[in-house]
């Protein structure tokens, strides 16, 4: 059975739903749009590099997106690989690696047009309900430069460990406790 055969164990929030959105496993089909909301998402890091043209970015921004596919396809190959959308149309991603103790965030990402919108927190939300039912942490990645992290330690998110670009983030349903309260390793 392959993923996009396999039963969906993620429901849409009801308020993104009454708004027509919907997930849906992504296809090959899907590539153009997920490498314009890749661009979307690293565009700005690149405004420092003056000496560099549109092009030489985009050319490297492909490089990038591709070794990214590669690694998440790779290693976390049993996730579902989602495509936000509303009404039929692209806004965004999400992945989730569903593990024996944890619901891994791969990848959230959003078009510009829809961050801010609450959206992403809707299915962050979803996806703590989830582990909740499961009894199982939520977990995810994000570079320390990202304005991302907010939202997710204003959602109850906590660091556990860092390196010189990401910090390692879980939340629980359940009461912090010894092992991870207050803790950051160096990983």
């Amino acid at each position: 059975m392959t993923a996009a055969e396999a039963p969906h164990p993620f429901a849409m929030p009801v308020a993104l739903a009454a708004l027509g959105f919907t997930l849906r496993p992504e296809t090959d089909a899907d590539l153009p749009f997920l490498f314009q909301l890749y661009v979307s998402t690293r565009w700005d890091e690149l405004a420092p590099l003056t000496d560099w043209s549109e092009a030489q970015k985009i050319g490297f921004l492909e490089s990038q997106f591709t070794a990214q596919r590669d690694h998440y396809l790779n290693y976390y190959g049993n996730s579902s690989f989602d495509i936000i959308e509303q009404h039929d149309v692209p806004a965004g991603r999400l992945y989730v690696d569903r593990q024996e103790r944890t619901l891994l965030i791969v990848d959230i990402a959003l078009l510009p047009q829809w961050r801010g919108r609450g959206i992403g927190t809707a299915l962050i939300e979803a996806l703590f309900a989830e582990a909740r039912g499961i009894g199982k942490d939520v977990s995810i990645s994000v570079e320390k430069f990202n304005p991302a992290q907010r939202l997710y330690r204003r959602l109850g998110f906590r660091e556990y460990a860092e390196d010189d670009v990401y910090w390692f983030m879980y939340w629980s349903p359940q009461p912090p406790d010894a092992t991870h309260a207050g803790q950051l390793n160096s990983a």
